[in-house]
């Protein structure tokens, strides 16, 4: 087999791998717009519901931070409402509806499900169901008393039409700048943003300048009513993964350059995380698998015989929380080594801008 990086450059390399998929990209674009087409016509037919159904969704392939916007908004509006949170529970090892419990696991109902009902179990109530239309009629049959149901991942689920459609951009992968897949990541042409109700800009950096902000807002080109608004991850001090009194490492602040981090991924996008970790003062070492991966025994084995041979007064594993979740309730990750991981808490916060709050506007679209 030719090694084409041996007698080609980058540019050359792309050029090449570009024009392969160019075709394949407006097939999927033709696929998408047919199907656009017969929703728009009513030859598919939406679903709308009695009480207000919220969609928090992308147009791009994963990684624009909807599980924190989700956590945002159950956070702000769980004491107004009583809210249930349906996801489709993607790779979850199961299928149709399943309402989750204490006794069910990851791979039952969803790595980021499962996020979401342990934080906030009582306040909420969670299901998964990759029917989304069954699902809601099945929350509320099981509850009537539900006034509000949030749609995890459901900008594409046309099947059912929500009160409030909430579209979430990556700050760091703008879709003027993207292409269809497989040539880009987008999942929808970037002109389908005119059908939702509210555009979020995410992942935003923390030292975003006014002009950064306007230029965003010239090249989405939304209506008014639309935002965007603009949100941040904040990230919070280290957790232990499993429970361990007196926990060695309480903040990353407490790091020097004696000291090691391993940083184990499996999300879509890890460099903003691994960015963040390297702002210290530790020496940092990546280990990235697919996103939603499920670690297996030679994952971990693989994972402690790097720990091992790293060099470092004090060495951690440094993991998302989204992680945590899959190795918390991991059979095979090995007892001994539990002292060594932790999980860096992430929340979402807005930035502040003027006559705008997202969640004032969002209670008036639900209202509406």
């Amino acid at each position: 087999m030719i090694d084409l990086s041996k007698i080609l450059n980058k540019q050359q390399r792309k050029t090449i791998v570009n024009a392969i998929l160019t075709p394949f990209s407006w097939l999927y674009g033709a696929g998408v717009w047919v199907r656009n087409f017969c929703f728009n016509r009513r030859l598919i037919k939406s679903e709308e519901f009695e009480i207000p159904v919220v969609s928090v969704g992308n147009i791009t392939v994963g990684g624009t931070g909807k599980t924190p916007h989700v956590e945002y908004i159950i956070e702000a509006l769980c004491r107004q409402y009583n809210i249930a949170v349906l996801s489709r529970g993607y790779k979850r090892a199961t299928n149709g509806f399943i309402l989750a419990s204490d006794s069910l696991s990851p791979r039952d109902i969803g790595d980021e499900p499962f996020q979401i009902y342990h934080k906030y179990n009582g306040l909420i109530t969670l299901a998964v169901c990759e029917n989304r239309r069954k699902g809601i009629r099945e929350l509320m049959r099981l509850f009537p008393n539900i006034n509000l149901v949030l749609l995890d991942d459901a900008f594409q689920h046309r099947y059912v039409k929500p009160k409030v459609n909430i579209v979430l951009v990556d700050y760091t992968r703008p879709p003027f700048e993207d292409r269809l897949l497989p040539l880009g990541s987008l999942r929808e042409p970037m002109h389908r943003l005119v059908d939702c109700d509210m555009v979020v800009v995410t992942k935003c950096p923390s030292n975003i300048t006014a002009i950064d902000l306007r230029s965003m807002k010239m090249h989405l080109d939304l209506y008014p009513s639309q935002g965007p608004y603009f949100s941040n991850i904040r990230y919070a001090d280290p957790v232990s993964v499993f429970p361990i009194h007196h926990p060695e490492l309480t903040s990353l602040y407490s790091l020097n350059a004696d000291d090691t981090i391993l940083c184990v991924t499996g999300i879509a996008h890890a460099k903003p995380f691994v960015k963040y970790l390297r702002a210290f003062n530790a020496q940092v070492k990546v280990i990235h698998y697919d996103d939603h991966h499920y670690f297996t025994r030679s994952d971990f084995g693989e994972i402690f015989d790097i720990f091992e041979s790293l060099n470092g007064r004090r060495k951690f594993i440094i993991t998302t929380e989204k992680d945590s979740v899959r190795i918390l309730n991991n059979a095979y990750y090995p007892p001994t080594k539990r002292h060594h991981i932790y999980y860096i808490p992430i929340r979402v916060g807005f930035l502040e801008q003027e006559n705008r709050d997202f969640i004032t506007d969002l209670v008036k679209a639900i209202k509406a």
